[in-house]
């Protein structure tokens, strides 16, 4: 595979980079013993960047992690993807963040909490604008995406500092792409896993989604934020009128995408193991093959989301550019 590191990002990931610690099939990985979960390095922001860097697309990391192990063993792995980490911070006073993720029988799972942080919060928390202006002008010069989420806006110190590089973002006329990706324990840790956003947190939210050029929802994300599953409706329903893409599982996904509707199956993974991360391939190969045909990017995008889910974890089971072209023919 050639070396992305010497090469400018063509995509920027902001946000998080956290541990998943998977608990036993069926059990609670907050009460079960240590040898029988699964810890994993996730994130979506994290698993975007890591799934573009093993497809080939240049790619940089925006965020700020934990002196600790953790912290330690991301460096290893962006460094081995070959992800630009000029931009990614250290905190040597709070700890990088670990998730715990109840995994039912069918491989679905369920974000149910946190370890690790001993009240002290977590160091992707508070994201430092001023790293950022120091980092930005080298970080942004051949950039073409943001890819951003939701999470950092939950906390005040990292999102304050993803309004500014939004803002420096919009004047270097890079597009925004939002996967949604709302996970409400990272808004307040006692909120049911399953609940919806609050006013408070749409409130802060959906400025962010009236900038963005490129909108990517679960179904149950559109339902929430929009009150409708349609793309093109959701489309309608923002100022800039982006292209939106909507997964729904083993459903087929549904897009609005250069003012074209469409709907498409997905790929069903051959095994399913684990679905974590699944979204976050299919976001990848989504903006890894964006100026190809709509229907080719689609395809494209389900076979990496099919692909990880035959593997534990979002990063280790991550396809390579001729894999996902294998998968393909073997499906035609």
């Amino acid at each position: 595979m050639a070396d992305l590191s010497a090469l400018a990002p063509r995509v920027l990931c902001l946000g998080e980079a956290l541990v998943d610690r998977l608990g036993p099939l069926g059990g609670d990985p907050a009460t079960a013993a240590p040898d029988s979960c699964d810890d994993r390095l996730g994130g979506a922001p994290a698993n975007v960047a890591c799934a573009l860097a093993r497809l080939g697309t240049p790619v940089g990391l925006v965020g700020r992690l934990g002196e600790d192990a953790i912290g330690a063993a991301f460096l290893k792995l962006f460094k081995g993807r070959g992800v630009d980490v000029r931009a990614l911070q250290r905190d040597a006073s709070h700890p990088s963040r670990v998730v715990l993720v109840r995994r039912h029988a069918n491989g679905e799972r369920v974000f149910q909490g946190f370890a690790g942080d001993h009240i002290l919060g977590f160091a992707d928390q508070l994201l430092d604008r001023g790293c950022l202006e120091a980092v930005w002008p080298g970080l942004a010069e051949q950039a073409r995406w943001l890819l951003v989420g939701t999470i950092p806006l939950a906390s005040m110190a990292s999102a304050g500092a993803l309004q500014w590089v939004l803002a420096q973002a919009k004047a270097a006329g890079l597009g925004l792409a939002v996967d949604v990706n709302w996970r409400p324990t990272f808004w307040n840790p006692e909120a049911d896993p399953a609940a919806g956003p609050t006013a408070d947190a749409m409130a802060v939210i959906k400025p962010v989604l009236e900038q963005a050029s490129l909108i990517k929802l679960a179904r149950e994300e559109a339902l929430w934020f929009f009150g409708s599953d349609d793309p093109a409706a959701i489309s309608a329903d923002l100022p800039q009128q982006p292209d939106v893409v909507v997964t729904d599982g083993a459903a087929p996904v549904r897009w609005f995408i250069a003012k074209e509707a469409g709907s498409m199956p997905v790929f069903p993974p051959a095994q399913v193991i684990d679905t974590t991360g699944a979204g976050d391939a299919f976001t990848a190969g989504l903006l890894h093959c964006w100026d190809r045909p709509v229907t080719e990017r689609l395809r494209f995008a389900s076979a990496c989301g099919a692909l990880v889910c035959g593997g534990a974890g979002a990063i280790d089971p991550q396809p390579r550019e001729q894999d996902v072209s294998t998968f393909l023919k073997e499906c035609t």
